[in-house]
Formats: C-alpha cells, structure tokens, sequence
C-alpha cells in the first residue's frame, strides 16, 4: 500500500474541520454538562404532526423514492403557506422545490448558481455552513459584519454597498439572522433590495426562522419586494417551524427558472430524502395561526426567562428579536476569548454554549460573543441558569 504526500482533502474544503456543534455537543457529554450550544430542541413538535407521520408509513407513502421535487401534497401546502401569510404566489409544479432540509436547499442554490471566482455577500457572523458551501461552489465570500449597539446587531447599510463589485453574483441573507438574533427591518429590506435590482443580483435569502419573531419584530420575506420576486430563492424549513429537527425537511420557493437551476444541483446531492416525512409536514403547514402564536409565546417565555438568568450571571445580553439564540458578551465578565471561556465552561459551570467567532472570517470581531440556545425544556433552562450562577460568585 503507498501513500502519498498530497493532502486527502482539497483546498476548497480546507479551513473547515470538525465542526463546533460536534465539538462541544462531545463535551457536553464526556462532562455530563446542560447543551445549550447545539440549536435543536429537546422535545419533539405538534403530536398530530408526529402521528401524520406515522400514518404515511403505514400507509405506504413515502417509503419508496418520492418524486424528484417532492411530494405533490407538500408541494401545493408550501405554495399555499407562501400565500396566505406573505401574498406570494408560487406554481406548485415548477416553483416549488423539497430539499433535505434547509442546509441542503444553502448547498443546492449555490452550486446551481456560482460560476468559479463569483462574488457572495453573506452578513457576519454567519451559519458555518454558508462559509463551506460558498467554497464548495468555487465562490468568494465576502462577509459584512453586523455590529453591536443598542442591544442588537445591525447592518450598515454603507458597508453592505461598498461591498458589491462588478464580481459580486449573489446576495446570502439570513434573517431572522442565526445567531445573533436580528430580524431585519422593512427598511434594511428595502435597501437590500433596491441593490439587488439596481446592481442585478440574485439573492438566496434562508428564512428558516420565520416563526420565531418576537416583541415588536415582524418576518417580511425578501421577495415580496419590488423586482425581488424573480431573483430570490427563498428557502424555508419544517425543523425550526415544528421541532422536528431529525426530519430534515426543507423547502425553495422561487421563480421557475431558478427552482430547475437549483434541482439540477440538488438531484446529485440526495436526490431525494425523508419520504414519508413530506406528507406530515404537508399537514404542519396547515396548522392554523394559533399553532404558530402559541409556538411563537411558549419561546418568547424561554427567551426570558434564559435572557434574565444570563443578565444575573453576569453576561451583557443581547435579546434576540427572532431564532431560539442569544448572543451574550462576555467582557462584563473579565473574559475576552469566547474559545477558551466555551471550552472552559462545561468544568466551571456545567453549561455548554458556542463561541460566535466560529461564524466570523475576522476572528477578533467575534472574539468575545458566546451564543446560548434557548430552544429546550422550561426545566432544564432553570437548572442551567441555576448553574450559570456560579460565574458571578
């Protein structure tokens, strides 16, 4: 047997090692500490939804290959999800695209998109997987940072215009933003979208946390903005919306040439996945409003209740006007390194949390920001802030 001194994995994929959710996640239990650092919830969604899942098993459905661009029954509820709370209207047949979940939907639209060498926009601190997948397409991402102030991180606008270059192919937008919590403004979107048109760029927006917007937040889906209709891919998921993480059931709404540019990616990627799931998640979305309030009231009172216990320890906080994240400084602590304060801790305090500077390309920007997940039991969040204690004795 030879080997060989070239590297197995290539340049693109390089930077990106084990990832930090499989890092602290395995030191949450080699130490036996709470998880707040992974963002999946600890209880499973509406029991209906569960049993309509079950139901499809039995029945058969799903369990062999579903067609390529989904179920026609999850298909048709997307659509109709699409109108009833934003007024978008989107064909079924060739607007609609299932993906294996929201993470999928990130990879598809890229690859489909990006020629080798184009531009993307993404606003920092961003999802690690956004970073992977840019790279992966042979990309260049150029990060705009939303900064600190007034209790929130927002977006200079400015910044965002100085960064658009005759290479720039795409805009990826997250809001609301994972993981500092931001919800963008119809404001903010207007001017976003007014670049777009003017410098005539596609925009991949990741809305997976629709749902979750708090106080006096509103969600307004990027394209429902003048022009914005037929050069957004929106992508959406039934994980955050219904706690069914596992599932990996994810969703693209766009116009029609843009739907069959991202299957042809995503066929080669899954192909298709989560069969039986699809018809399940048909039936989620036609939950009534008071699912999504009562959803929306139960992790609001989290937030709270994770927020006040954080405050109390110690820690600046940044209450997040949408996601199940709060981002916290550490500084009011003594502490600076949001690396060694995460991996620290577990030991210290039994409470696992991420750093945020996993989401910055400049380090030092998200050096002393540490994100907590609030997405779990009301018990569990008590005992954690219990613990949380001990950083301000």
């Amino acid at each position: 047997m030879t080997s060989s001194a070239r590297p197995f994995l290539n340049r693109r994929l390089a930077e990106f090692g084990t990832t930090i959710f499989a890092e602290m996640s395995a030191l949450a239990v080699r130490t036996g500490a709470i998880n707040l650092g992974q963002g999946f919830p600890d209880t499973d969604g509406p029991e209906q939804v569960r049993e309509a899942a079950v139901r499809a098993l039995r029945d058969g459905r799903g369990n062999q290959y579903p067609p390529g661009p989904g179920v026609p029954e999850l298909r048709t509820a997307v659509a109709a999800h699409q109108l009833r709370r934003y007024g978008l209207s989107y064909d079924p047949e060739t607007e609609v695209l299932v993906t294996a979940g929201a993470t999928e939907a990130i990879a598809a639209s890229l690859l489909a998109l990006l020629e080798p060498g184009d531009e993307v926009i993404a606003f920092e601190p961003y999802y690690d997987s956004y970073a992977a997948c840019i790279a992966m397409a042979g990309g260049t991402r150029v990060p705009v940072t939303l900064r600190p102030g007034d209790g929130s991180f927002r977006l200079d606008l400015d910044e965002l215009r100085d960064a658009v270059t005759d290479r720039t192919r795409l805009l990826l937008i997250n809001t609301p933003h994972n993981p500092t919590g931001t919800v963008l403004t119809r404001e903010e979107l207007t001017a976003i979208a007014e670049l777009a048109v003017e410098r005539d760029l596609l925009v991949v927006t990741d809305e997976v946390y629709e749902h979750l917007v708090f106080d006096e937040a509103e969600h307004v889906p990027l394209a429902t903005f003048p022009g914005m209709r037929e050069r957004t891919v929106t992508i959406g998921s039934a994980g955050k919306s219904f706690s069914f993480t596992g599932w990996k059931v994810g969703w693209v709404t766009a116009a029609a040439g843009l739907v069959a540019a991202v299957r042809s990616a995503k066929q080669f990627l899954t192909y298709v996945s989560s069969g039986p799931f699809q018809y399940a998640v048909a039936e989620a979305l036609a939950l009534p409003d008071s699912y999504f309030a009562s959803f929306r009231a139960d992790m609001l009172a989290r937030r709270d209740l994770l927020a006040a216990g954080l405050e109390e320890a110690g820690f600046t906080v940044f209450r997040p006007a949408g996601t199940y994240f709060i981002t916290t400084d550490i500084r009011s602590l003594g502490e600076a390194d949001g690396f060694t304060f995460c991996r620290t801790l577990p030991e210290r305090a039994g409470v696992v949390a991420i750093p945020n500077g996993v989401f910055y390309d400049h380090r030092e920007e998200g050096a002393p920001f540490v994100r907590f997940a609030f997405c779990k039991q009301t018990d569990v969040l008590e005992e954690a802030v219990s613990r949380l204690k001990a950083l301000a004795g």
